[in-house]
């Protein structure tokens, strides 16, 4: 979400200073309005979005259930994610509208540049996952290579092509110099792909059509002509993310023109502000169905107004993370993998096989944006080097089946052999091998002391919990604290001896307490063993894993 990392910084400064108080005052909240105001203009808001926003964020501030609340700061940032919400389209959001009787057709229009050849091409792979199938058809003529650069990108998703015709190519064989015109019929070619649609039983149709530099009464003319032709169920508008201020006028040019009835936001992964997503689903009133944030063919998802809003606010996005997990993870492998924890059998090729399940997920810079809070570590997420993970894959692939199973017998000549064969220096190896220890060892601590059915992640009832070979694991906290020392061992003296620890005469005042109710038990009772902080390179230890 690179595309909104400056207003997620400017929108976290605006709150900062709210944090410390008790009660906030018309001047607190006129001044976090000030600072909204100016990191939505900053991030190319649109103006008119800008003002009817934070007018509305005012009037809810300065209402009763900012005043009457226990935690005002809080509530504050609740109304501005309630409002973000409703501006990128809370309650418009819908899934594709299928045909009762196929093909689906579906249209892409846009500017040149704004990258619907690339989307076709995702948008088939990802109707293609989901169980259709699909047929791209090439009806921008006009641009160079278009007609090629889908056939490429058809190939790469395994989805057909349909192209009659070759389009302008910049060889010179059927170049068309004059602007504006094209070397064959896009009409007609999207007219034809139904029939030939229908014909091979393709369930849905996705015609690419030809873009311009800029809006103009030809483009709108051929988009209008294949829209008559065709009668599409959905006309897609893909808009650049990073246009800009020009965002608004682009989207009510295509509206007027075309009438599409969704939006699809391409190249969110850019450095741009990202006004266009904030302004388009205000100021059109039409739904923004997908978001595509990269070049690979899976770097596309169904668009959720209230999740990217909670993106922009450092809320993080643990719904989208879960689904992808769900939807990529072998729960009988993940069962296999937390046993294996827990008997401290976890070897490294249990390890090479988790991380190959993670990566199904996308980049390790996208999958941990989506965790909250994380903008304050931008700078280190953005130095986290992807090919990292290539590295460690080389160095457990370089060891023997023997090694990756125990690896303590991995010695000093078997390090040099391993580093050797994965291109890589022998204290890279050391340090994979020292953390991969550090971490089973925590991680069989962890299974012993709270149950791993208890922890997030691992999915499954206990693993035996606290048992081991029928016979109860010991457990010995003692506090650096003297006094909260002699308390603890005082209540443990009570519950030996029968007594309650409840009321006055049981329990400790500086005994921890539960912070969160709603954890699960076994997660709660590894914070408490830790002091209430989360163990190092929790959660299967791969960020510690990867260095």
């Amino acid at each position: 979400m690179a595309a909104f990392s400056s207003l997620t910084d400017r929108l976290s400064n605006a709150f900062k200073h709210l944090k410390s108080k008790g009660k906030l005052s018309e001047a607190d909240i006129d001044g976090t309005i000030r600072e909204i105001r100016r990191a939505l203009l900053d991030a190319d808001v649109a103006l008119e979005v800008v003002r009817s926003f934070t007018a509305r964020v005012r009037e809810r501030a300065l209402g009763t259930e900012v005043s009457e609340a226990l935690n005002p700061a809080q509530q504050v940032v609740k109304i501005v994610n309630d409002e973000l919400t409703d501006i990128l389209g809370a309650g418009v959001d819908r899934p594709l509208n299928f045909a009762k009787n196929p093909p689906t057709i579906i249209m892409l229009a846009g500017l040149q540049g704004a990258g619907k050849t690339t989307l076709a091409g995702k948008l088939g792979y990802w109707l293609k996952d989901a169980g259709h199938t699909p047929l791209l058809v090439a009806a921008d003529l006009q641009r160079p290579n278009a007609v090629t650069q889908l056939q490429v990108v058809g190939e790469r998703a395994g989805v057909p092509v349909y192209a009659p015709e070759k389009g302008v190519q910049s060889d010179g064989g059927d170049a068309v110099s004059a602007p504006g015109q094209t070397s064959g019929d896009p009409v007609k070619v999207a007219r034809d792909s139904i029939a030939f649609a229908k014909q091979k039983l393709y369930d849905t149709v996705i015609i690419d059509t030809a873009g311009r530099l800029g809006v103009d009464e030809e483009l709108m003319k051929q988009a209008r002509d294949i829209r008559d032709a065709v009668q599409p169920n959905e006309i897609l508008f893909v808009i650049d993310a990073m246009i800009g201020q020009d965002a608004v006028k682009t989207a009510q040019a295509f509206d007027e023109g075309v009438d599409f009835t969704g939006v699809v936001l391409s190249k969110l992964d850019g450095d741009a502000r990202g006004g266009a997503a904030l302004s388009v689903a205000s100021v059109t009133g039409k739904p923004i169905l997908f978001a595509s944030n990269g070049e690979g063919l899976k770097d596309f998802e169904v668009f959720h107004p209230d999740r990217m809003a909670s993106r922009i606010l450092d809320m993080g996005d643990i719904l989208t993370l879960i689904e992808q997990a769900q939807k990529q993870f072998d729960e009988d492998k993940a069962r296999e993998a937390a046993a294996k924890m827990a008997e401290g059998e976890f070897g490294l090729d249990d390890f090479l096989e988790q991380l190959q399940q993670v990566r199904k997920l996308g980049s390790m810079k996208s999958l941990l944006g989506m965790i909250p809070g994380m903008a304050a570590h931008r700078k280190e997420l953005e130095q986290f080097d992807e090919r990292e993970i290539d590295r460690t894959e080389a160095i457990i692939r370089s060891m023997t089946p023997a090694e990756r199973r125990n690896p303590k017998i991995i010695d000093g000549s078997r390090r040099a052999r391993i580093a050797y064969g994965s291109g890589n220096t022998v204290s890279a190896v050391n340090a994979l091998l020292q953390r991969f220890d550090q971490a089973a060892k925590m991680m069989k601590r962890m299974s012993s002391k709270a149950g791993m059915g208890g922890v997030p992640g691992f999915g499954g009832p206990a693993m035996g919990g606290g048992k081991k070979n029928g016979k109860k694991s010991k457990k010995k906290f003692k506090s650096g604290n003297p006094m909260k020392r002699e308390a603890e061992e005082k209540a443990l003296r009570d519950k030996l001896a029968g007594k309650s620890s409840s009321g006055t005469s049981g329990g400790s005042a500086f005994a921890k307490k539960p912070q969160n109710p709603a954890l699960p038990a076994g997660l709660q009772q590894a914070l408490d063993a830790n002091g209430g902080e989360l163990p190092p390179n929790f959660g299967g230890g791969l960020s510690g894993l990867l260095g």
